[in-house]
């Protein structure tokens, strides 16, 4: 049953929703697309502007959503509860490298309500979480869009899938959405770190404007695997691993007891 009362995103929704991350995903590999005129002067690496638009696009997916009906005055509550616990959540691991509970809660409630919610969990838990421990800033928008695409994945996923192996399922994602994760910020603050140098390894890791495509994406995967994979991310991967075998359990049948209640309270008032 509950599958069939799943947040369902309409052809309106699901447009929005594909502009956004395309506006966005261009957004974050700009630095290697960067081609630079041999004839000019110099090499500009200002990033394009379209993420300006990003966040108001995010409030045209609520509103088509509830326009809709994809979201119901329940479903909306649902979401709001959703996200101040997964704030309160991700404040126990400010500081703590790698240590990421707002993963965990963000994939299973993705998994249950579909990819829309699943989006929209992910923009308002970062969104909220910022806000509580005072971590607003330029890196916000891109850690509400990367996780909302870790939510909107997690929707995405085989529905057939229950017991142990939906768990195996949902730990396996959970390690590469961590990894893609810490992928994805890492590409929003290496443009700007000039003459990198990482200890064990030779020469300079910095981007360098209208190099060829590869040996970018060469020096900036050395870079992430050096700087962050073994650290933040791989305690990201673990913490919310762990948490998904541990509760996981507990949570999706909760969860989805609350869809079904939901649902069933939507019969009766009809």
């Amino acid at each position: 049953m509950s599958d069939g009362v799943r947040v369902r995103m309409g052809l309106r929704s699901a447009v929005v929703l594909s502009a956004a991350s395309v506006a966005g995903l261009l957004m974050f590999v700009w630095p290697l697309l960067l081609k630079v005129d041999p004839n000019g002067t110099g090499a500009r690496s200002d990033p394009p502007y379209v993420f300006l638009v990003l966040l108001p696009l995010l409030v045209v997916v609520v509103v088509a959503e509830l326009s809709e009906g994809g979201m119901d005055s329940r479903t909306l509550a649902m979401l709001g509860v959703l996200t101040a616990v997964n704030a309160a959540l991700r404040a126990l691991g400010a500081g703590v490298a790698g240590f990421e509970t707002v993963f965990f809660l963000l994939v299973l409630g993705g998994r249950v309500f579909g990819p829309g919610f699943g989006f929209l969990l992910g923009a308002t838990s970062m969104f909220a979480s910022a806000l509580l421990t005072s971590g607003v800033g330029p890196w916000l928008p891109f850690q509400m869009l990367c996780a909302a695409w870790v939510g909107l994945g997690a929707g995405l996923l085989p529905r057939r899938p229950r017991g142990r192996a939906e768990i195996a399922l949902l730990v396996v994602y959970a390690v590469l959405a961590s990894y893609a994760y810490g992928l994805l910020m890492n590409l929003t603050s290496w443009p700007y770190l000039l003459g990198i140098s990482v200890p064990g390894h030779e020469g300079s890791l910095a981007v360098v404007p209208g190099d060829p495509l590869l040996e970018n994406l060469h020096r900036f995967l050395v870079y992430t695997l050096l700087t962050s994979t073994g650290g933040w991310d791989t305690g990201r991967a673990i913490t919310t691993a762990v948490a998904i075998v541990v509760l996981g359990p507990a949570v999706l049948a909760t969860l989805r007891r609350a869809v079904r209640r939901t649902a069933y309270a939507a019969s009766v008032a009809r």
